[in-house]
């Protein structure tokens, strides 16, 4: 094999090893109503099981954020790996509530790693040929990748044996073969002579707020909707739409994460001064449909909400990301994406432990278009602080 065709091989292999570790993340999704029949568990215990993800990752970005540059990207990709494969590990014998929280707890520290070093790894060991595309490649490799578990998980479980066994054990081996690639792929980072290894600081500084506050409560938004299709979309559709099939829960669960994909991809035709009010308005637009869907009993409309808020979510996520960027003074671009993070992975653990309480007190159906309601409000909130913002700047 040529230096150049190794080159290429490598670069796609690391692609596709973030693709599937971020797979392994959300396999769970079409399976919590199994695990709520045979171990007995309220909506609110589902929706805390999933939270578990949410601070793993949070954990991840806080203690790990930084480790990349001063360690090198084959180490902590390794390590995030190795949090996978014991991820898969866990949820392969998980017959109790202390088994499947360490096991989505194992799963975020793996995502919070992946997030921010493999989307740097794929664009440092991208071609010349392919360094316009790496970006679109990373991002692809992440969104598709979420949107993969789901269906990967509920086709599996709809159509072959042992629903909580073999798709852990089908992505343990896939981990494995992929650790190989990884291994193989060269050193990307300049490592210091000293690594000095610490806690990613948090904070935003005065003069970026004013830009990083509506991006914040559009994103915050738009991850609460990712959260609540990947924790609570299962029991709505059974419970609510009559829906017993895991292959169409995992289906519609993926077509949000399509649309969130398409959404990031296409934010970049959109003028900068409208990309964050577009995702707002096109975000109220997607949980509005998801709020009738529920009180309506309509798939067709379920369908239709994942696609338009995945859409918004990515459009209001992507251009968010940027103009916080944008507007941070260089030295401190890591710490301020950090926070946006955080605040981004808090609401999918929150809001969503909010809708399972809820639940469990007035009913799904309620819980999930009170739900709805409030992130259309949040999605408003950001759409007037951003014009409101732009008349000050007149």
């Amino acid at each position: 094999m040529t230096a150049s065709r190794s080159g290429y091989t490598l670069f796609l292999g690391v692609a596709l090893t973030f693709a599937i570790n971020m797979m392994g993340t959300t396999l769970p999704t079409p399976l919590y109503p199994i695990y709520q029949q045979q171990l007995g568990f309220s909506e609110l215990i589902i929706t805390v099981i999933f939270a578990a993800y949410a601070v793993g990752v949070i954990g991840a970005l806080v203690l790990f954020g930084s480790w990349s540059d001063q360690l090198g990207r084959r180490p902590m990709l390794l390590a995030g790996l190795a949090f996978s494969a014991a991820s898969a590990l866990v949820f392969m014998f998980a017959d109790n509530l202390g088994l499947l929280l360490l096991g989505r707890l194992l799963s975020g520290l793996s995502a919070g790693i992946f997030t921010g070093t493999a989307t740097v790894a794929v664009v440092e060991l991208a071609p010349p040929a392919w360094a316009g595309a790496a970006t679109l490649v990373a991002t692809v490799a992440n969104m598709g990748g979420l949107g993969l578990g789901p269906l990967f998980a509920g086709v599996l479980a709809q159509y072959l044996p042992a629903p909580l066994l073999l798709c852990y054990a089908l992505d343990l081996g896939l981990v494995l073969l992929l650790a190989t690639v990884v291994w193989r792929a060269p050193e990307t980072a300049e490592l210091p002579d000293r690594a000095r290894l610490g806690l990613q600081p948090l904070s935003v500084p005065p003069d970026v707020r004013a830009v990083f506050i509506p991006a914040a409560i559009a994103g915050f938004a738009g991850f609460a909707v990712l959260g609540l299709f990947t924790a609570v979309a299962p029991a709505v559709m059974g419970k609510i739409l009559g829906v017993s099939s895991h292959a169409l829960t995992g289906f519609v669960v993926f077509l949000l994460f399509v649309g969130s994909m398409a959404g990031q991809l296409g934010q970049s035709r959109l003028a900068d001064g409208v990309r964050l009010p577009v995702g707002c308005v096109v975000l109220i637009a997607g949980v509005a449909c998801v709020g009738l869907a529920i009180g309506t009993a309509s798939l067709v409309l379920l369908v239709l909400g994942a696609v338009v808020a995945g859409i918004g979510q990515g459009v209001a996520f992507r251009a968010g990301l940027g103009a916080i960027t944008a507007a941070s003074p260089p030295r401190r671009r890591a710490e301020v994406a950090s926070t946006f993070f955080v605040v981004a992975y808090v609401a999918i653990s929150i809001p969503v432990v909010g809708v399972g309480l809820m639940a469990d007190m007035v009913g799904l159906a309620t819980a999930g278009m009170v739900f709805s309601g409030v992130v259309a409000l949040l999605a408003a909130g950001a759409l007037i602080s951003l014009v409101a913002l732009r008349q000050r700047r007149g």
